[in-house]
Order: C-alpha cells, then structure tokens, then sequence
C-alpha cells in the first residue's frame, strides 16, 4: 500500500541548505509538473478520471484539481516569506477540499489551464529570487520545525511529481 500511496518514496525535509544546482533541478521540476499532468491525463475517459489512483485514496480527477489548490497555497506562502518577517502560514484541510463540488465535478481542462497559468507566475518569481530568499522562514502552525523556502522549493518539487506518479502508476497498472 505504501507504493501506490506514495509511489515515488515519502516526504522528507532537507537537512542543509539546497545547493545552486539543487535549487535549479527543484524550479525546473516546478515547472515542468503542468505539462507531465497534462501529459498523465491525455486521453483519459470521464470514467477513468473518476477512478482512485489507490484504494481509499481521491480519483485522478480530485489529484488534478488538488495541485493548483495546493500550489495556490505554496505561491501564497512564497510571496508571504518574501514579504514578511516570518510569517506563520494559514494550514488548509486538503482532504475536505478535495470533497468539494469544484473538487469532483468540473473538466479537468479548468484546473490543468490553472495550474499551467500559476506555475508560469511562480516559476518567473523564483527564477528571480537571490539564494539569500530561499533561506527566509515561515512557520507552519502544524510543523514543529524551522521552515524556509529552500525547503518549501524542495517539498513542492517533490509534490508535483508524487501526484503525476499516482496517475501515471495507475495508468500502468489498469491498462488505460
């Protein structure tokens, strides 16, 4: 269970700071996460897109729409660091999100169009950003730990391709 759940290996926070390359490789991963979506769910069936990557686990459908709502979140607490001195960040109930009509009934063309639209935004700010933005803190209310943006670089990098595995693990195991 735990590899259809996380098909790509847990989570986990960077101990050091990310190097020039690291950071580079973590952008790069941000942005091409709305083409692999879009190329993960080409050709899918309305059907298809309502069935769960895992047993228990939200439909390719929810995964899609889910991205940019996490990913909003992500650009927010980014322009928050920026812009503040160590700002505590607002936590948001995902799994109750991913429960919402906007959740589980639209084209997922609307989320896909989003995503592509924020990660464009987010990439361009953080092409721009100086090594020394990447070290500035926020605090998660839920993370009993130092936060800066070189870890939110590296968890996001990580994310998009967590969720682009769930789809295309299933595609592979189910034959669409």
């Amino acid at each position: 269970m735990d590899e259809l759940k996380y098909p790509i290996g847990k989570w986990s926070w960077p101990t050091e700071p990310l190097t020039d390359a690291e950071r580079r490789a973590a952008i790069r991963a941000i942005a091409e996460t709305p083409h692999n979506v879009r190329a993960a769910v080409k050709g899918l069936s309305e059907k298809q897109l309502d069935t769960p990557y895992r047993p228990g686990g939200w439909t390719v459908r929810q995964v899609v729409h889910h991205l940019p709502d996490s990913h909003l979140n992500a650009y927010t607490r980014f322009k928050l660091a920026l812009t503040e001195d160590n700002p505590v960040i607002k936590p948001y109930d995902e799994s109750a999100w991913a429960e919402l009509a906007d959740s589980k009934g639209p084209q997922v063309s609307e989320s896909l169009a989003l995503l592509e639209a924020l990660h464009a935004r987010w990439v361009f700010l953080l092409e721009r950003m100086q090594p020394s933005d990447f070290q500035r803190p926020l605090r998660h209310p839920d993370h009993d730990r130092k936060l800066n943006l070189d870890m939110m670089l590296a968890m996001y990098a990580w994310h998009g391709k967590h969720h682009t595995a769930h789809i295309t693990r299933l595609r592979e195991r189910e034959k669409f």
